[in-house]
Parts: C-alpha cells; sequence; structure tokens
C-alpha cells in the first residue's frame, strides 16, 4: 500500500508533517487510530494503512530507513530494486536478471516498462530543473514532490515490471512481447501473452487507489478515460495486421485496489475479458480466462513466429 509513487506517504496517512517530533507523532498515530477504527465507525483499510504507517515510521531507526527511502524489510544481500520488501520505496531501474537454478524461464521480447520510464526521466529531470543534475531520480522525497502525471509514468512502469517478473516465471511453455506498438496510433500494449491457454493482451496499471467495474469498464476517482476499451482497440489492431485472433483481456491491477482476486467480465466487444488481482496473474494465464481459445501444437509454434514478424516496439 506504500509501495506506488501514487500512495500517500506514512506521514501523509497519519497527517503529519515529516518534521513531527516523536511525540508528535505517537499522538497522531493514536489520534489516527480511533478515528479508523472499524468499531467506531471507522474505515478497515485505511486503520490498516494507519497501522502500517506506525511500523513504517514508529521507531527512530525505522523512521530513518524510511527517511532515506528505505523503508520496509531490506531485500536479500546481493538482490537488486526488484527483490526489495514492497514498501521498499526504491523504484530504480531493475536489473534484467536470471533466476538463480536450471528451470526455464518465459521467452521474452521488449523491454516491460521501459516506454515509461524512460518518459519519466525526462519529465522528472524538466520538472526539476533543465541543467540541474540529479543524483537520484528516483529518490522518494523528489518522486512524492512530482506532479500527479509524473508520479503516473513512474507507477505504470514499475506495474509493467511487475507483471513481467510473474510472466517470466510462467515458464518455457510461454512467450510474452512488452511494450509492443500499435500502428498508426501513440498507443501500446503493455504485454502480450502467448501460452498453452491461449493468446491474451495484458494492460498492467496502477491508478493509486482502489476501482470498480461497471458496463465492462474499470471506473474510479483516479481512473481516465476508458481503460479496457483501449486495450481492446490495441489488441483488435494488432489481430488485423498479422490475422491473429487473441482468446481474451486481461486488466493487471494491485491486490489491495480491487474487490475480488479475479474478476471475469464475460465478453467485452466480442472479447473475454478479466480484471486481476497480480497475485492471482500467474493462476488466470495457466487456467485461462473463461471462454478463450486455448492454443496448442503447432498452432502455438506459427502463432508465435507471426507475432515475431509483425510486433514492433514502443
Amino acid at each position: 500500500m506504500f509501495d506506488s509513487p501514487l500512495s500517500a506517504s506514512a506521514y501523509e496517512v497519519l497527517r503529519v508533517d515529516r518534521t513531527a517530533t516523536e511525540d508528535d507523532l505517537r499522538r497522531a498515530y493514536r489520534l489516527r487510530l480511533r478515528q479508523t477504527h472499524p468499531d467506531t465507525g471507522g474505515d478497515a483499510a485505511q486503520f490498516v494503512q494507519v497501522q502500517r504507517a506506525w511500523e513504517l515510521i514508529g521507531t527512530p531507526e525505522a523512521r530513518a530507513a524510511y527517511d532515506r527511502g528505505r523503508g520496509g524489510a531490506s531485500a536479500p544481500e546481493g538482490a537488486g530494486p526488484a527483490a526489495s520488501a514492497p514498501d521498499a520505496m526504491h523504484w530504480g531501474a531493475s536489473p534484467r536478471t536470471t533466476a538463480p537454478g536450471t528451470r526455464q524461464r518465459a521467452r521474452s521480447y521488449g523491454q516491460p516498462g521501459g516506454w515509461r520510464r524512460e518518459r519519466y526521466l525526462d519529465l522528472i529531470r524538466e520538472w526539476s530543473g533543465r541543467g540541474r543534475e540529479l543524483a537520484d531520480p528516483y529518490d522518494p522525497a523528489l518522486v512524492r514532490a512530482a506532479p500527479y502525471e509524473i508520479r503516473r509514468l513512474l507507477a505504470d512502469a514499475l506495474a509493467e515490471e511487475a507483471t513481467a517478473r510473474i510472466i517470466a516465471d510462467l515458464g518455457m511453455g510461454y512467450t510474452v512481447w512488452h511494450d509492443v506498438a500499435v500502428a498508426s496510433s501513440d498507443a501500446k500494449i503493455d504485454h502480450i501473452v502467448l501460452g498453452p491457454s491461449g493468446l491474451y493482451g495484458i494492460l498492467s496499471e496502477d491508478f493509486g487507489g482502489p476501482v470498480r467495474v461497471r458496463r465492462g469498464e474499470i471506473i474510479g476517482d483516479a481512473v481516465p478515460g476508458a481503460p479496457i476499451a483501449g486495450l481492446l482497440q490495441g489488441m483488435k489492431a494488432i489481430s488485423r495486421a498479422g490475422r491473429l485472433k487473441f482468446g481474451g483481456a486481461i486488466v493487471v491491477l494491485p491486490d489491495e485496489d480491487v474487490p475480488v482476486p479475479i474478476d471475469e467480465l464475460g465478453k467485452v466487444h466480442g472479447m473475454p475479458t478479466a480484471v486481476v488481482a497480480r497475485s492471482s496473474l500467474s493462476t488466470v494465464l495457466r487456467r485461462g480466462v473463461t471462454g478463450a481459445r486455448s492454443i496448442g501444437g503447432t498452432e502455438q509454434f506459427a502463432t508465435r513466429d507471426r507475432l515475431n514478424q509483425i510486433v514492433r516496439f514502443a
């Protein structure tokens, strides 16, 4: 809940300034507990947030680590930023590494989150001042202070990278193309995944808060436009270009932002569609979206070859 550039900081959750004294912090924590406790009419989700915020900044040691941008549990020794605990708040680019062991990973093309990271770096430098040298463009304090649209780019890049790691662990029976450009458009498809359960277009998003679905579309306070409709339009363009038939569409969101882990919407504009919590993505890709056509044998090889011929990256 604190791992997104769009999330409120621990200080914001407790409603104190970053310079608050330990006594002020403790008083604010007790007040927020009373305000959010479900037994007194508060919101359970906010109550949990308050408790987690206190864990992050409730002691001098934890607070110092949080203020350095390394709040929460530490990463294993030798691991990169991607291996850090969810609340580590280090949003630097994850190194592309091969998992230890002999297990084959999914075949992957393109750079997940690459387009949005490049755009983020351009805009954060422009916003902070041209000619100014940024020691760390992912410094949490800098990111938190940036305008929403800049933070949104980084949040979406992180979402795409998280999805890519999950797909990679599915094994050699799967192939994925990241950041696929849509011809004659500025749009892109975050991921196209081919496996035994079918061919899927996937949108990885982080809207920074809870969302819901109404009439086959995602809605929420911070949801721009029509994400599902945009994904389906991009898939349609790729389908025409490659004379391919997608089996389904999947939207992947942070676990805490969806009411149920797997929400199968049925057919949206004729395409089987599901909104999925990130932790449930591997389950959905292995079993397939209801109504999606499975692909096996020579057809899977032919589909992969065809995609390799037509895919261009954003």
